[in-house]
């Protein structure tokens, strides 16, 4: 891992817990955002970041690096903290979230340091990704390429035709993961397109399939780790968590998907973080 040796993995879970309160304070001054996807996906984010992801922070178009695609882009805030906490920029910059004429805009943009796509639209990551893992291919590069999605993203065509096209050519140095949260904007995922036997289908789309629990790290890692050793196809890490995972009143909650915490949320979140919190003063960053 350039730029610093990769942490250990009883380390993952004491980033996520930090990671989580970035969150929910970014999300916070915002007074908008996505905390509860941001927190289904942060155990997978850290333990990529930490532990397997080849960058260099310093560097960060560094040509022999690893990319990372966040096609669920409006979970920003987890990756925003995550490059943060890996040194991509200042972690003040995280108090400007979603704030006019800084940074860090509401979805992943290119324009951030270590952000390799500029997200918008669900459904069109793994198309890319599997663009940048040709290119690499030609290039004749080692680095691999992750991309991330959400489970409503599997009710959309786009993703396999994707899925198609990375079998076909063989992209073993593709790596998916699907946030499976279970709930989308409105509610769940079963109740308006069920995406079961998730497991199966990627399966017979010609892909290597892990399906692990998405919020243990040590299992996040042992499947990136078979993930990497997997030749002649591309792999799929299933990551089956709970939207809001980690504090305990978000979890599987649909109107977590797009806005802040009240005062009283945050305290008693921040507490089950085990964070002492006061409301920032208003007008500040």
């Amino acid at each position: 891992m350039a730029g610093r040796d990769k942490v250990e993995v009883g380390e993952l879970p004491g980033i996520a817990r930090q990671v989580r309160v970035d969150v929910l304070d970014m999300t916070y001054r915002a007074q908008s955002g996505h905390p509860g996807g941001s927190f289904s996906a942060t155990e997978a984010l850290v333990t990529l970041y930490f532990r397997h992801l080849h960058l260099d922070p310093g560097n960060p178009r560094w040509a022999d690096r690893d990319r990372f695609v966040l096609s669920k882009g409006h979970c920003s805030p987890a990756m925003y903290a995550v490059l943060a906490a890996r040194g991509f920029f200042p972690k003040s910059e995280l108090q400007g979230f979603r704030k006019l004429g800084r940074m860090l805009q509401g979805h992943v943009d290119l324009k951030v340091p270590g952000v390799e796509f500029s997200a918008g639209s669900l459904g069109q990551g793994l198309s890319f990704a599997n663009g940048i893992a040709l290119g690499l291919r030609l290039d004749r590069k080692d680095a691999r390429v992750y991309c991330m999605m959400g489970d409503g993203e599997q009710q959309e065509g786009q993703v396999w035709e994707a899925a198609m096209t990375a079998a076909h050519y063989k992209l073993d140095n593709v790596c998916a993961i699907v946030d499976n949260n279970q709930v989308s904007q409105t509610g769940f995922i079963k109740d308006t397109k069920n995406i079961e036997p998730l497991h199966e289908k990627y399966r017979a789309f010609g892909w290597n399939v892990e399906r692990v629990n998405g919020q243990d790290c040590a299992a996040l890692d042992a499947a990136f780790t078979r993930a990497a050793q997997t030749k002649g196809k591309p792999t799929v890490v299933i990551a089956d968590t709970k939207k809001g995972a980690g504090v305990s009143f978000m979890e599987l909650r649909s109107d977590y998907h797009g806005r802040a915490l009240t005062d009283d949320e945050m305290q008693r979140a921040m507490k089950e973080l085990g964070q002492a919190w006061t409301p920032p003063a208003k007008g500040g960053a």
